[in-house]
């Protein structure tokens, strides 16, 4: 049974050991807005004003049109005209465009006879992220000009209108969705990485005889070393959160009370993980890489983060289930952009408690306070 005086004793005893360490400190709170705004700003899917070279070979009323819906989307960026084919190649070697947009010849009397006219896209497939986008833009904008050209023939409006409507972040912004998923690494990172030191600190400053000397358990070691790490993960969740809807404009449509809650389930099976680290590791240093190697890496590959766990192959796909961040993005991002309750995220919550309960219990069994 646990004594809720010792218990008591060992979190005021880490309180005051974490507020005379400066180092520790500056870890809890100013490297999750560091990590934020750095990443915030650093990470992002949003492609604009690809640099683009024309060759019009028409050099109609027509192409300008089209030439002039590629620069006004605001995707593209036109950069200059070339005369020659055998230009193409030097621009797209040197890196000067990433797209080159051909206009044959006839095109606009072929769009006027009512004839198929291809209209040539050459990209830069070096960079294979910004040559799908640039693809996909180049489709968009061809079919919107082609559905112009029919309207403008035809008496009558097209006998079937695609009407498409994007919903949780309508204004497809790759920040809506990267803040919030920073907001789950971030906290795998910091809770792990501050309660790797808890344990390894003792041993390291020789205050390890005197706890040991003394008739708490290893349960209430661990439990009491942990609360006051509850507390600065939860108020990180809250610095983070709020600066992510402030600097960033992210949309918050969820319960704040139910953010907290979930929070605090993923919080205390990252600080557990930590705990784990720092009793097996028992040096600072060691138990600082440790934990950086098992979270960071699979907080940001393997959590959905950076890439789609269903794009993933099967042996990864298996090993995202034991990221624990993997089931604290769906929370973060359920709740900052969809505003969904504990209906849609009581699994996540589940399988959250269930891994605290493990780094806890994990953690409460390889610490020893016996000197060897």
């Amino acid at each position: 049974m646990l004594n809720r005086t010792r218990l008591l004793a060992v979190a005021r005893k880490e309180t005051i050991q974490l507020r005379r360490d400066t180092r520790s400190l500056l870890m809890a709170f100013v490297l999750p807005v560091l990590l934020l705004v750095l990443f915030g700003y650093a990470i992002s899917w949003d492609v604009k004003d690809i640099p683009m070279a024309v060759l019009d070979r028409d050099m109609s009323a027509t192409s300008r049109e089209l030439i002039d819906t590629f620069k006004s989307s605001g995707y593209f960026q036109i950069r200059g005209f070339i005369e020659d084919e055998r230009e193409v190649n030097a621009l797209l070697d040197r890196g000067a465009v990433r797209a080159v947009l051909v206009i044959p010849p006839g095109f606009s009397r072929d769009l006027g006879s009512g004839e198929r006219t291809p209209v040539q896209v050459i990209v830069d497939g070096s960079d294979a992220n910004t040559a799908t986008i640039a693809l996909g833009y180049t489709r968009g904008i061809v079919q919107s000009y082609s559905s112009r050209i029919l309207l403008r023939g035809a008496e009558a409006s097209m006998p079937i209108e695609s009407r498409t409507r994007v919903w949780y972040n309508e204004e497809l912004l790759s920040r809506n969705m990267i803040v919030p998923g920073l907001v789950a690494v971030i906290m795998m990172i910091i809770a792990a990485m501050l309660t790797s030191l808890t344990i390894a600190r003792e041993w390291e400053r020789g205050t390890m005889e005197q706890l040991a000397a003394t008739p708490v358990s290893r349960a209430e070691v661990v439990l009491g070393k942990l609360l006051p790490y509850v507390g600065v993960g939860l108020i990180d969740v809250v610095l983070v959160s709020v600066i992510g809807v402030a600097l960033f404009q992210v949309p918050f449509h969820g319960n704040p009370v139910l953010l907290m809650t979930l929070s605090l389930a993923f919080l205390i099976g990252a600080l557990g993980l930590g705990m784990f680290i720092s009793a097996v590791a028992r040096s600072q240093l060691l138990a600082t890489q440790m934990a950086m190697i098992l979270t960071f890496l699979p907080a940001y590959l393997l959590s959905g983060f950076m890439y789609a766990v269903d794009v993933l192959p099967a042996p990864l796909k298996v090993i995202t289930y034991l990221v624990p961040a993997r089931y604290f993005l769906v929370v973060t991002r359920g709740i900052f952009l969809k505003g969904v309750g504990v209906e849609v995220l009581w699994a996540q919550g589940l399988l959250m408690i269930g891994f605290a309960v493990v780094g806890l219990a994990a953690a409460a069994r390889v610490f020893r306070k016996e000197m060897s």
